[in-house]
Protein backbone atom coordinates (compact mmCIF):
# COMPACT_ATOMS: atom_id res chain seq x y z
CA UNK A 1 0.00 0.00 0.00
CA UNK A 2 1.42 3.17 -0.95
CA UNK A 3 1.00 5.62 1.78
CA UNK A 4 1.81 8.75 0.96
CA UNK A 5 -1.96 10.47 1.07
CA UNK A 6 -2.95 7.42 3.39
CA UNK A 7 -3.71 10.61 6.14
CA UNK A 8 -5.77 13.01 4.28
CA UNK A 9 -7.50 9.78 2.56
CA UNK A 10 -8.37 8.81 5.48
CA UNK A 11 -9.40 12.42 7.84
CA UNK A 12 -11.32 13.06 4.74
CA UNK A 13 -13.66 9.93 4.36
CA UNK A 14 -13.92 10.22 8.60
CA UNK A 15 -15.12 14.36 8.14
CA UNK A 16 -17.31 13.19 5.47
CA UNK A 17 -19.09 10.31 7.02
CA UNK A 18 -22.56 10.75 7.76
CA UNK A 19 -23.02 13.96 6.05
CA UNK A 20 -24.39 13.33 3.00
CA UNK A 21 -27.55 11.04 2.12
CA UNK A 22 -26.75 10.20 -1.43
CA UNK A 23 -29.13 7.92 -3.32
CA UNK A 24 -27.86 4.99 -4.16
CA UNK A 25 -26.06 3.98 -0.40
CA UNK A 26 -22.59 3.88 -0.30
CA UNK A 27 -22.69 0.92 1.92
CA UNK A 28 -23.09 -2.26 0.49
CA UNK A 29 -23.19 -2.06 -3.12
CA UNK A 30 -26.49 -3.90 -4.94
CA UNK A 31 -26.96 -4.80 -7.55
CA UNK A 32 -30.87 -5.19 -7.34
CA UNK A 33 -31.75 -1.55 -8.01
CA UNK A 34 -34.46 -2.01 -10.50
CA UNK A 35 -32.37 -1.48 -13.49
CA UNK A 36 -32.10 -5.38 -14.37
CA UNK A 37 -35.52 -6.89 -14.12
CA UNK A 38 -34.53 -10.47 -13.89
CA UNK A 39 -31.39 -11.38 -11.77
CA UNK A 40 -30.22 -14.27 -11.46
CA UNK A 41 -27.70 -15.73 -9.10
CA UNK A 42 -26.08 -18.66 -7.86
CA UNK A 43 -25.20 -20.16 -4.49
CA UNK A 44 -21.06 -20.11 -5.08
CA UNK A 45 -18.43 -17.77 -6.45
CA UNK A 46 -17.37 -20.99 -7.67
CA UNK A 47 -17.15 -25.08 -7.61
CA UNK A 48 -15.16 -28.01 -7.45
CA UNK A 49 -15.47 -30.40 -10.01
CA UNK A 50 -18.45 -32.41 -9.84
CA UNK A 51 -20.15 -30.01 -7.51
CA UNK A 52 -23.75 -29.23 -8.05
CA UNK A 53 -24.76 -25.41 -8.58
CA UNK A 54 -27.71 -24.27 -7.55
CA UNK A 55 -29.51 -20.91 -9.27
CA UNK A 56 -32.13 -18.72 -8.58
CA UNK A 57 -33.88 -15.58 -9.88
CA UNK A 58 -35.95 -12.53 -8.72
CA UNK A 59 -38.81 -13.00 -11.14
CA UNK A 60 -40.72 -15.71 -13.26
CA UNK A 61 -41.00 -13.97 -16.88
CA UNK A 62 -43.85 -14.38 -18.74
CA UNK A 63 -44.18 -16.39 -21.28
CA UNK A 64 -42.31 -19.69 -22.83
CA UNK A 65 -38.53 -18.40 -21.41
CA UNK A 66 -35.61 -21.34 -21.90
CA UNK A 67 -32.28 -22.14 -19.51
CA UNK A 68 -29.57 -21.82 -21.99
CA UNK A 69 -25.97 -23.46 -21.12
CA UNK A 70 -22.48 -22.94 -22.93
CA UNK A 71 -19.02 -23.30 -22.75
CA UNK A 72 -17.77 -20.24 -25.04
CA UNK A 73 -19.88 -20.76 -28.05
CA UNK A 74 -20.56 -24.17 -27.80
CA UNK A 75 -24.52 -24.91 -26.51
CA UNK A 76 -24.38 -28.19 -23.87
CA UNK A 77 -28.03 -28.18 -23.07
CA UNK A 78 -31.58 -26.60 -23.40
CA UNK A 79 -33.86 -26.95 -21.35
CA UNK A 80 -37.62 -24.95 -19.97
CA UNK A 81 -37.65 -22.29 -17.62
CA UNK A 82 -40.16 -24.04 -14.89
CA UNK A 83 -39.22 -22.04 -11.46
CA UNK A 84 -37.05 -19.87 -9.64
CA UNK A 85 -34.76 -21.97 -8.56
CA UNK A 86 -33.18 -25.12 -10.13
CA UNK A 87 -29.60 -27.04 -9.95
CA UNK A 88 -26.94 -28.03 -12.75
CA UNK A 89 -24.65 -30.48 -13.08
CA UNK A 90 -21.69 -28.81 -14.91
CA UNK A 91 -19.25 -31.46 -16.74
CA UNK A 92 -16.66 -32.33 -14.38
CA UNK A 93 -13.83 -30.97 -16.44
CA UNK A 94 -11.75 -28.80 -13.96
CA UNK A 95 -10.84 -25.27 -14.48
CA UNK A 96 -13.74 -24.34 -16.79
CA UNK A 97 -16.22 -21.32 -16.87
CA UNK A 98 -19.76 -21.56 -17.95
CA UNK A 99 -22.36 -19.19 -19.16
CA UNK A 100 -25.96 -19.91 -18.00
CA UNK A 101 -28.79 -17.70 -19.94
CA UNK A 102 -32.81 -17.25 -20.05
CA UNK A 103 -34.16 -16.39 -23.86
CA UNK A 104 -37.54 -15.99 -25.25
CA UNK A 105 -38.38 -15.54 -29.03
CA UNK A 106 -40.14 -12.37 -29.99
CA UNK A 107 -41.13 -12.44 -33.51
CA UNK A 108 -38.64 -15.18 -34.47
CA UNK A 109 -35.81 -13.50 -33.15
CA UNK A 110 -33.83 -14.64 -30.23
CA UNK A 111 -34.29 -12.03 -26.87
CA UNK A 112 -31.85 -12.85 -23.79
CA UNK A 113 -33.73 -11.99 -20.71
CA UNK A 114 -30.56 -12.43 -18.37
CA UNK A 115 -27.40 -14.55 -17.42
CA UNK A 116 -25.08 -15.60 -15.34
CA UNK A 117 -21.26 -17.21 -15.06
CA UNK A 118 -20.33 -20.47 -13.81
CA UNK A 119 -16.48 -21.18 -12.67
CA UNK A 120 -15.69 -24.55 -11.95
CA UNK A 121 -12.28 -24.78 -10.60
CA UNK A 122 -10.43 -26.72 -7.96
CA UNK A 123 -8.04 -23.82 -7.25
CA UNK A 124 -8.77 -20.21 -7.42
CA UNK A 125 -5.42 -19.16 -8.13
CA UNK A 126 -6.06 -20.26 -11.83
CA UNK A 127 -9.01 -17.93 -12.38
CA UNK A 128 -8.37 -15.11 -9.30
CA UNK A 129 -11.33 -12.61 -8.74
CA UNK A 130 -10.55 -10.44 -5.53
CA UNK A 131 -12.58 -8.47 -3.47
CA UNK A 132 -12.02 -6.59 -0.44
CA UNK A 133 -13.95 -5.95 3.00
CA UNK A 134 -12.27 -2.60 5.48
CA UNK A 135 -14.90 -2.73 7.90
CA UNK A 136 -16.04 -4.63 11.23
CA UNK A 137 -18.13 -2.84 13.31
CA UNK A 138 -20.81 -4.79 15.10
CA UNK A 139 -23.03 -6.43 12.13
CA UNK A 140 -25.81 -9.03 12.16
CA UNK A 141 -25.71 -12.15 10.25
CA UNK A 142 -28.35 -10.56 7.68
CA UNK A 143 -26.00 -7.26 6.70
CA UNK A 144 -22.88 -9.27 6.17
CA UNK A 145 -24.45 -11.79 3.73
CA UNK A 146 -25.67 -8.73 2.27
CA UNK A 147 -22.44 -8.08 1.42
CA UNK A 148 -20.75 -11.32 0.29
CA UNK A 149 -24.05 -11.91 -1.70
CA UNK A 150 -22.98 -9.48 -3.71
CA UNK A 151 -19.45 -10.45 -4.14
CA UNK A 152 -20.52 -13.70 -4.86
CA UNK A 153 -22.72 -12.41 -7.67
CA UNK A 154 -19.60 -10.46 -9.19
CA UNK A 155 -17.98 -14.18 -8.79
CA UNK A 156 -15.19 -12.98 -6.33
CA UNK A 157 -12.94 -15.60 -5.00
CA UNK A 158 -10.70 -14.21 -2.87
CA UNK A 159 -11.71 -11.70 -0.19
CA UNK A 160 -8.91 -9.28 1.33
CA UNK A 161 -9.61 -8.50 5.06
CA UNK A 162 -8.00 -4.77 5.00
CA UNK A 163 -7.05 -3.12 8.61
CA UNK A 164 -9.16 -5.89 10.22
CA UNK A 165 -6.32 -6.18 12.60
CA UNK A 166 -4.90 -4.84 16.09
CA UNK A 167 -1.54 -4.26 15.59
CA UNK A 168 0.31 -4.36 12.98
CA UNK A 169 3.00 -6.28 15.01
CA UNK A 170 0.40 -8.33 16.76
CA UNK A 171 -2.66 -8.59 14.45
CA UNK A 172 -4.53 -10.76 16.67
CA UNK A 173 -6.61 -9.09 19.73
CA UNK A 174 -5.68 -10.86 23.35
CA UNK A 175 -4.33 -14.55 22.67
CA UNK A 176 -5.04 -17.73 21.14
CA UNK A 177 -6.69 -19.05 24.34
CA UNK A 178 -8.34 -15.61 25.08
CA UNK A 179 -9.06 -13.52 21.57
CA UNK A 180 -10.69 -10.25 22.22
CA UNK A 181 -14.58 -9.74 21.21
CA UNK A 182 -13.57 -6.20 20.53
CA UNK A 183 -10.79 -4.00 19.40
CA UNK A 184 -9.53 -0.80 17.95
CA UNK A 185 -8.19 -0.82 14.72
CA UNK A 186 -4.98 1.35 13.71
CA UNK A 187 -7.27 4.20 13.48
CA UNK A 188 -8.87 3.62 16.81
CA UNK A 189 -12.41 2.17 15.19
CA UNK A 190 -13.92 -0.70 16.60
CA UNK A 191 -13.32 -4.13 15.28
CA UNK A 192 -15.62 -7.10 16.25
CA UNK A 193 -14.52 -10.98 16.20
CA UNK A 194 -17.97 -11.71 15.63
CA UNK A 195 -18.08 -9.58 12.27
CA UNK A 196 -14.68 -11.13 11.33
CA UNK A 197 -15.43 -14.63 12.05
CA UNK A 198 -19.16 -14.16 10.23
CA UNK A 199 -17.38 -12.90 7.23
CA UNK A 200 -14.84 -15.80 6.86
CA UNK A 201 -17.69 -18.04 7.59
CA UNK A 202 -20.23 -16.77 4.73
CA UNK A 203 -17.67 -16.96 2.44
CA UNK A 204 -16.62 -19.95 2.89
CA UNK A 205 -20.30 -21.41 2.28
CA UNK A 206 -20.17 -19.27 -0.99
CA UNK A 207 -16.58 -21.05 -2.02
CA UNK A 208 -14.79 -17.33 -1.11
CA UNK A 209 -11.22 -17.71 0.35
CA UNK A 210 -10.41 -15.39 3.24
CA UNK A 211 -7.50 -13.68 3.24
CA UNK A 212 -5.90 -11.57 6.09
CA UNK A 213 -4.12 -8.33 5.34
CA UNK A 214 -1.19 -6.99 6.89
CA UNK A 215 2.23 -5.77 6.23
CA UNK A 216 5.68 -7.83 6.26
CA UNK A 217 7.55 -5.82 8.42
CA UNK A 218 5.11 -3.17 10.52
CA UNK A 219 5.63 -2.20 13.66
CA UNK A 220 3.54 0.18 16.62
CA UNK A 221 5.06 2.21 18.61
CA UNK A 222 4.09 -0.28 21.86
CA UNK A 223 6.38 -3.03 20.03
CA UNK A 224 8.65 -3.61 22.94
CA UNK A 225 5.83 -4.25 24.89
CA UNK A 226 4.84 -7.47 22.56
CA UNK A 227 8.48 -8.59 22.44
CA UNK A 228 9.96 -6.72 19.30
CA UNK A 229 13.46 -5.91 19.57
CA UNK A 230 15.25 -2.54 19.17
CA UNK A 231 18.13 -4.21 16.87
CA UNK A 232 15.00 -5.49 14.15
CA UNK A 233 14.33 -2.38 13.24
CA UNK A 234 15.19 -0.77 10.09
CA UNK A 235 17.25 2.55 9.97
CA UNK A 236 17.77 5.64 7.90
CA UNK A 237 21.31 6.45 9.63
CA UNK A 238 24.04 3.84 9.94
CA UNK A 239 24.24 4.61 13.84
CA UNK A 240 20.29 3.05 14.44
CA UNK A 241 19.13 6.55 15.51
CA UNK A 242 16.67 7.63 13.17
CA UNK A 243 14.21 4.90 12.75
CA UNK A 244 12.07 4.38 9.54
CA UNK A 245 8.86 5.18 9.51
CA UNK A 246 5.42 5.77 8.18
CA UNK A 247 4.04 9.11 10.00
CA UNK A 248 0.11 8.63 10.93
CA UNK A 249 -1.06 11.83 12.82
CA UNK A 250 -4.66 11.54 14.95
CA UNK A 251 -7.27 9.45 14.78
CA UNK A 252 -4.15 7.25 14.35
CA UNK A 253 -2.98 5.11 17.31
CA UNK A 254 0.74 4.92 15.76
CA UNK A 255 2.96 6.09 13.16
CA UNK A 256 3.89 2.46 11.29
CA UNK A 257 7.75 1.56 12.07
CA UNK A 258 9.82 -0.83 9.94
CA UNK A 259 11.57 -3.90 10.86
CA UNK A 260 13.90 -5.99 8.76
CA UNK A 261 12.22 -8.79 6.93
CA UNK A 262 15.59 -10.24 6.34
CA UNK A 263 16.16 -11.01 10.24
CA UNK A 264 15.21 -14.59 11.02
CA UNK A 265 14.34 -13.51 14.07
CA UNK A 266 11.40 -11.36 12.55
CA UNK A 267 10.79 -13.83 10.28
CA UNK A 268 10.16 -16.12 13.14
CA UNK A 269 8.14 -13.64 15.43
CA UNK A 270 5.68 -12.74 12.56
CA UNK A 271 5.15 -16.65 12.53
CA UNK A 272 4.36 -16.88 15.49
CA UNK A 273 1.95 -14.14 15.61
CA UNK A 274 -0.19 -15.53 12.08
CA UNK A 275 0.02 -19.00 13.78
CA UNK A 276 -2.48 -17.52 16.53
CA UNK A 277 -4.24 -15.92 14.19
CA UNK A 278 -4.77 -18.60 12.38
CA UNK A 279 -6.03 -20.62 15.95
CA UNK A 280 -8.69 -18.37 16.27
CA UNK A 281 -9.71 -17.25 12.85
CA UNK A 282 -10.31 -19.70 9.83
CA UNK A 283 -8.06 -17.10 7.39
CA UNK A 284 -7.30 -18.77 4.23
CA UNK A 285 -3.94 -17.05 4.09
CA UNK A 286 -2.43 -14.00 4.02
CA UNK A 287 -1.71 -10.93 1.86
CA UNK A 288 1.03 -9.32 2.63
CA UNK A 289 1.66 -5.82 1.94
CA UNK A 290 4.14 -3.24 1.70
CA UNK A 291 5.24 0.77 0.95
CA UNK A 292 7.36 0.89 -2.08
CA UNK A 293 10.74 1.90 -1.98
CA UNK A 294 11.79 3.71 1.03
CA UNK A 295 15.29 4.68 -0.01
CA UNK A 296 18.63 4.08 1.61
CA UNK A 297 18.02 1.55 4.25
CA UNK A 298 20.71 0.20 7.16
CA UNK A 299 19.99 -2.67 9.68
CA UNK A 300 20.71 -2.18 13.38
CA UNK A 301 24.55 -2.61 12.77
CA UNK A 302 25.02 -0.31 10.05
CA UNK A 303 24.74 -2.40 7.04
CA UNK A 304 22.78 -1.14 3.73
CA UNK A 305 19.54 -3.64 3.84
CA UNK A 306 17.94 -3.78 -0.01
CA UNK A 307 14.53 -3.97 1.13
CA UNK A 308 12.92 -5.95 -1.87
CA UNK A 309 15.21 -8.91 -1.82
CA UNK A 310 14.41 -9.54 1.71
CA UNK A 311 10.71 -10.17 0.42
CA UNK A 312 11.47 -14.37 -1.13
CA UNK A 313 12.96 -15.01 2.32
CA UNK A 314 9.95 -13.94 4.33
CA UNK A 315 7.08 -15.08 2.19
CA UNK A 316 9.51 -18.64 1.92
CA UNK A 317 9.10 -18.60 5.81
CA UNK A 318 5.13 -17.98 6.14
CA UNK A 319 4.68 -20.76 3.70
CA UNK A 320 7.03 -22.93 5.27
CA UNK A 321 5.11 -22.17 8.71
CA UNK A 322 2.09 -22.22 6.66
CA UNK A 323 2.03 -24.89 4.03
CA UNK A 324 -1.55 -25.08 3.28
CA UNK A 325 -2.39 -21.38 3.56
CA UNK A 326 -2.42 -19.10 0.75
CA UNK A 327 -0.01 -15.95 0.19
CA UNK A 328 -0.39 -12.72 -2.02
CA UNK A 329 2.18 -10.22 -1.77
CA UNK A 330 1.77 -6.22 -3.07
CA UNK A 331 4.30 -5.40 -5.73
CA UNK A 332 3.62 -1.23 -5.17
CA UNK A 333 4.47 0.11 -8.63
CA UNK A 334 5.96 -3.53 -9.11
CA UNK A 335 8.24 -2.94 -6.38
CA UNK A 336 10.53 -6.47 -5.86
CA UNK A 337 7.88 -8.05 -8.03
CA UNK A 338 10.70 -9.20 -10.96
CA UNK A 339 12.82 -11.98 -10.03
CA UNK A 340 11.59 -11.65 -6.63
CA UNK A 341 8.03 -11.91 -5.33
CA UNK A 342 7.07 -13.24 -8.45
CA UNK A 343 8.69 -16.38 -7.69
CA UNK A 344 8.05 -17.19 -4.61
CA UNK A 345 5.11 -19.40 -3.44
CA UNK A 346 2.65 -16.62 -3.74
CA UNK A 347 -1.26 -17.95 -5.45
CA UNK A 348 -0.96 -15.09 -8.06
CA UNK A 349 0.95 -12.00 -8.53
CA UNK A 350 -0.74 -8.76 -7.52
CA UNK A 351 0.15 -4.78 -7.88
CA UNK A 352 -0.42 -1.96 -6.50
CA UNK A 353 -0.65 0.63 -9.84
CA UNK A 354 0.79 3.76 -9.43
CA UNK A 355 1.74 5.30 -12.99
CA UNK A 356 -0.90 6.88 -14.84
CA UNK A 357 0.12 9.04 -17.49
CA UNK A 358 -2.55 10.63 -19.04
CA UNK A 359 -1.20 9.83 -22.97
CA UNK A 360 -0.64 6.16 -22.43
CA UNK A 361 -1.96 4.74 -19.53
CA UNK A 362 -3.56 2.01 -20.64
CA UNK A 363 -0.47 0.38 -22.11
CA UNK A 364 0.82 0.49 -18.28
CA UNK A 365 -1.57 -1.55 -17.61
CA UNK A 366 -1.18 -4.03 -20.23
CA UNK A 367 2.54 -3.82 -19.21
CA UNK A 368 2.49 -5.06 -16.03
CA UNK A 369 0.15 -7.81 -16.97
CA UNK A 370 2.18 -9.28 -19.72
CA UNK A 371 5.31 -8.24 -17.58
CA UNK A 372 3.98 -10.58 -14.45
CA UNK A 373 3.15 -13.17 -16.67
CA UNK A 374 6.57 -13.35 -17.66
CA UNK A 375 8.34 -12.74 -14.55
CA UNK A 376 6.26 -15.69 -12.94
CA UNK A 377 5.87 -18.39 -15.69
CA UNK A 378 2.12 -17.99 -16.38
CA UNK A 379 0.85 -16.64 -12.68
CA UNK A 380 -2.33 -14.66 -13.17
CA UNK A 381 -2.75 -11.12 -12.50
CA UNK A 382 -4.39 -9.01 -10.01
CA UNK A 383 -4.52 -4.89 -10.29
CA UNK A 384 -5.06 -2.69 -7.37
CA UNK A 385 -5.98 0.07 -9.34
CA UNK A 386 -8.00 2.94 -7.70
CA UNK A 387 -10.11 4.74 -10.07
CA UNK A 388 -11.53 8.65 -10.00
CA UNK A 389 -8.64 8.75 -7.31
CA UNK A 390 -8.14 12.73 -7.22
CA UNK A 391 -12.43 12.62 -7.28
CA UNK A 392 -12.80 10.54 -4.76
CA UNK A 393 -9.89 12.18 -2.37
CA UNK A 394 -11.82 15.14 -2.94
CA UNK A 395 -15.09 14.19 -1.17
CA UNK A 396 -18.82 12.69 -1.75
CA UNK A 397 -19.67 12.16 -5.72
CA UNK A 398 -19.89 9.35 -7.96
CA UNK A 399 -17.81 7.14 -9.98
CA UNK A 400 -17.40 7.97 -13.87
CA UNK A 401 -18.98 5.03 -15.52
CA UNK A 402 -17.09 5.41 -18.57
CA UNK A 403 -13.70 5.79 -16.63
CA UNK A 404 -14.13 2.63 -15.11
CA UNK A 405 -15.18 0.57 -18.13
CA UNK A 406 -12.82 1.30 -19.76
CA UNK A 407 -10.37 0.54 -18.17
CA UNK A 408 -11.83 -2.62 -16.82
CA UNK A 409 -11.87 -3.37 -20.62
CA UNK A 410 -8.65 -3.39 -20.73
CA UNK A 411 -7.44 -5.10 -17.79
CA UNK A 412 -9.80 -7.45 -18.62
CA UNK A 413 -8.82 -8.18 -22.69
CA UNK A 414 -5.08 -8.83 -21.07
CA UNK A 415 -6.23 -11.58 -18.84
CA UNK A 416 -6.11 -9.81 -15.45
CA UNK A 417 -8.82 -8.60 -12.87
CA UNK A 418 -9.05 -5.46 -11.12
CA UNK A 419 -9.48 -5.14 -7.58
CA UNK A 420 -12.01 -2.62 -7.20
CA UNK A 421 -15.10 -4.29 -5.08
CA UNK A 422 -16.01 -4.38 -1.14
CA UNK A 423 -18.20 -3.13 0.76
CA UNK A 424 -18.25 0.04 -1.44
CA UNK A 425 -15.72 0.50 -4.70
CA UNK A 426 -12.44 1.42 -4.24
CA UNK A 427 -11.33 4.89 -5.16
CA UNK A 428 -8.01 5.09 -2.84
CA UNK A 429 -5.82 3.01 -1.43
CA UNK A 430 -7.66 4.02 1.98
CA UNK A 431 -9.57 1.01 1.21
CA UNK A 432 -12.46 2.25 4.21
CA UNK A 433 -13.05 5.19 1.75
CA UNK A 434 -16.47 5.10 0.09
CA UNK A 435 -16.51 8.66 -1.02
CA UNK A 436 -17.60 7.85 -4.15
CA UNK A 437 -20.94 5.68 -5.03
CA UNK A 438 -21.57 3.61 -8.10
CA UNK A 439 -24.69 4.67 -10.59
CA UNK A 440 -27.38 2.41 -11.01
CA UNK A 441 -25.83 2.19 -14.91
CA UNK A 442 -22.31 0.97 -13.39
CA UNK A 443 -23.66 -1.40 -10.93
CA UNK A 444 -25.58 -3.15 -13.70
CA UNK A 445 -22.38 -3.12 -15.92
CA UNK A 446 -20.56 -4.84 -13.50
CA UNK A 447 -22.42 -7.63 -13.23
CA UNK A 448 -22.38 -8.19 -16.33
CA UNK A 449 -18.71 -7.45 -16.99
CA UNK A 450 -17.66 -10.16 -14.44
CA UNK A 451 -20.31 -12.91 -15.58
CA UNK A 452 -17.88 -11.91 -18.92
CA UNK A 453 -14.34 -12.49 -17.39
CA UNK A 454 -15.59 -15.44 -15.40
CA UNK A 455 -17.81 -16.92 -18.09
CA UNK A 456 -14.95 -16.76 -20.84
CA UNK A 457 -12.00 -17.21 -18.68
CA UNK A 458 -10.69 -20.07 -20.84
CA UNK A 459 -10.19 -17.09 -23.48
CA UNK A 460 -9.36 -14.48 -21.75
CA UNK A 461 -6.54 -16.00 -18.63
CA UNK A 462 -5.99 -19.48 -19.95
CA UNK A 463 -3.09 -19.72 -22.54
CA UNK A 464 -2.62 -18.33 -25.88
CA UNK A 465 -0.16 -16.06 -26.86
CA UNK A 466 -0.53 -12.33 -27.56
CA UNK A 467 0.06 -11.23 -31.41
CA UNK A 468 -1.24 -8.00 -33.67
CA UNK A 469 -4.22 -8.79 -35.49
CA UNK A 470 -4.50 -7.27 -39.00
CA UNK A 471 -7.92 -5.99 -39.04
CA UNK A 472 -9.42 -3.00 -41.10
CA UNK A 473 -12.90 -1.57 -41.50
CA UNK A 474 -14.74 -1.88 -45.10
CA UNK A 475 -17.43 0.72 -44.27
CA UNK A 476 -15.19 3.57 -43.01
CA UNK A 477 -17.21 2.91 -39.52
CA UNK A 478 -13.92 1.97 -37.43
CA UNK A 479 -10.85 3.37 -37.74
CA UNK A 480 -8.64 1.05 -36.73
CA UNK A 481 -4.84 0.41 -34.76
CA UNK A 482 -3.39 -2.31 -32.78
CA UNK A 483 -2.93 -1.93 -29.05
CA UNK A 484 -1.55 0.51 -27.68
CA UNK A 485 -5.25 2.72 -27.81
CA UNK A 486 -4.92 5.82 -30.21
CA UNK A 487 -7.64 8.72 -29.35
CA UNK A 488 -10.70 8.75 -31.46
CA UNK A 489 -9.72 4.70 -32.66
CA UNK A 490 -10.43 1.56 -32.10
CA UNK A 491 -7.81 -0.31 -30.92
CA UNK A 492 -7.36 -4.03 -30.83
CA UNK A 493 -5.84 -6.53 -29.13
CA UNK A 494 -5.13 -10.70 -30.48
CA UNK A 495 -4.42 -13.79 -29.07
CA UNK A 496 -3.66 -16.68 -30.62
CA UNK A 497 -4.81 -20.29 -29.81
CA UNK A 498 -4.15 -23.72 -31.79
CA UNK A 499 -7.47 -23.93 -32.97
CA UNK A 500 -8.45 -20.18 -32.54
CA UNK A 501 -8.01 -16.31 -32.68
CA UNK A 502 -9.35 -14.28 -30.44
CA UNK A 503 -9.68 -10.21 -31.73
CA UNK A 504 -11.00 -7.88 -28.63
CA UNK A 505 -12.42 -4.49 -29.78
CA UNK A 506 -11.83 -1.83 -27.34
CA UNK A 507 -13.75 1.69 -28.31
CA UNK A 508 -11.48 5.09 -27.03
CA UNK A 509 -13.79 6.94 -29.69
CA UNK A 510 -14.72 10.08 -28.23
CA UNK A 511 -11.92 9.90 -25.37
CA UNK A 512 -11.36 12.80 -23.82
CA UNK A 513 -7.38 11.36 -22.18
CA UNK A 514 -5.90 7.87 -22.49
CA UNK A 515 -4.82 8.00 -18.45
CA UNK A 516 -7.03 4.26 -16.98
CA UNK A 517 -7.15 5.93 -13.64
CA UNK A 518 -9.82 8.96 -14.84
CA UNK A 519 -8.20 10.80 -11.99
CA UNK A 520 -10.96 13.63 -12.08
CA UNK A 521 -13.72 11.46 -13.18
CA UNK A 522 -13.85 13.28 -16.99
CA UNK A 523 -13.99 10.36 -19.34
CA UNK A 524 -16.29 10.83 -22.14
CA UNK A 525 -18.66 7.29 -23.54
CA UNK A 526 -17.55 6.29 -26.72
CA UNK A 527 -19.46 6.07 -29.93
CA UNK A 528 -21.64 2.99 -30.60
CA UNK A 529 -20.99 1.41 -33.59
CA UNK A 530 -23.45 -0.95 -34.84
CA UNK A 531 -23.11 -3.17 -38.24
CA UNK A 532 -19.47 -2.31 -38.67
CA UNK A 533 -18.26 -4.52 -41.78
CA UNK A 534 -15.02 -6.00 -41.05
CA UNK A 535 -11.90 -7.42 -42.53
CA UNK A 536 -9.56 -9.69 -40.73
CA UNK A 537 -6.65 -11.77 -41.77
CA UNK A 538 -6.52 -15.44 -40.43
CA UNK A 539 -4.11 -18.39 -40.35
CA UNK A 540 -6.05 -20.99 -41.94
CA UNK A 541 -9.33 -22.27 -42.86
CA UNK A 542 -12.33 -20.72 -40.71
CA UNK A 543 -14.90 -23.28 -39.99
CA UNK A 544 -16.97 -20.56 -37.66
CA UNK A 545 -17.04 -16.73 -36.65
CA UNK A 546 -18.94 -15.94 -32.92
CA UNK A 547 -19.18 -12.54 -31.26
CA UNK A 548 -20.05 -11.67 -27.33
CA UNK A 549 -19.36 -8.45 -25.89
CA UNK A 550 -20.38 -7.28 -21.91
CA UNK A 551 -22.61 -4.72 -23.10
CA UNK A 552 -24.57 -6.46 -25.64
CA UNK A 553 -27.32 -9.27 -24.90
CA UNK A 554 -25.45 -9.18 -21.18
CA UNK A 555 -22.61 -11.25 -22.44
CA UNK A 556 -24.04 -14.25 -23.85
CA UNK A 557 -22.72 -14.83 -27.25
CA UNK A 558 -23.75 -14.83 -30.75
CA UNK A 559 -22.89 -16.75 -34.28
CA UNK A 560 -22.13 -14.74 -36.71
CA UNK A 561 -22.22 -15.02 -40.85
CA UNK A 562 -18.74 -14.42 -42.86
CA UNK A 563 -17.16 -15.21 -46.46
CA UNK A 564 -13.67 -16.15 -46.61
CA UNK A 565 -11.12 -15.67 -49.09
CA UNK A 566 -7.65 -16.41 -48.82
CA UNK A 567 -6.60 -15.83 -45.84
CA UNK A 568 -8.59 -13.04 -44.75
CA UNK A 569 -12.55 -13.18 -44.00
CA UNK A 570 -15.17 -10.35 -43.87
CA UNK A 571 -18.17 -10.11 -40.78
CA UNK A 572 -19.83 -7.54 -39.39
CA UNK A 573 -19.38 -6.77 -36.37
CA UNK A 574 -22.83 -6.38 -34.45
CA UNK A 575 -22.36 -3.43 -31.72
CA UNK A 576 -19.04 -1.81 -30.32
CA UNK A 577 -19.69 0.06 -26.94
CA UNK A 578 -16.50 0.10 -24.88
CA UNK A 579 -15.64 -3.63 -25.28
CA UNK A 580 -16.29 -6.14 -27.86
CA UNK A 581 -14.99 -9.59 -28.07
CA UNK A 582 -14.58 -11.96 -31.88
CA UNK A 583 -13.55 -15.34 -32.12
CA UNK A 584 -12.45 -17.31 -34.74
CA UNK A 585 -12.73 -21.07 -35.07
CA UNK A 586 -10.46 -23.02 -37.46
CA UNK A 587 -11.23 -26.51 -39.06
Amino acid sequence: MKLTKYIMACILAFSLAGCIDDEPSHNPITYGDGYITVLLSTDKAAYQPGESVQLSLNNLPEGQVTIRYKHLNKVLSETPLTGKSWSWNPPADDFKGYMVDLYTVENGEEVVLGSIAIDVSSDPARFPRNGFLSEYGKMSEKEINKVMDNLNRHHINYVQYQDWHYKHHKPLAGSPSSPMDVWKDIINRDCYRSTVQGYIDAGHKRGMKSLFYNLAYGALNDAADDGVKENWYLFKDRNHGNKDYHPLGSPFKSNIYLTNPALQEWRDYMVQQNNDVYEVFDFDGYQIDQLGGRGTLYDYNGNSVDLAATFPAFIKAMKEAQPEKSLVMNAVGQYGQKGLIATSPVDFLYTEVWDKPADNGFSILSGIITDNDKWSNGKKTVLAAYMNYKLGGEGRGYFNTPGVLMANAAIHAWGGAHLELGEHMLTTEYFPNSNLSMKGELKKAMVTYYDFITGYENLLRDGGEFYGATVSSMDGKMTINQWPPVRNQIATVGKRFDNRDVIHFLNYTNAVHLDWCDSNGTQAVPSLIESAQTKITVKGTAKSVWVASPDASFGVSRKLDFTQEGNEIKVTLPSLSYWTMLVVEYE
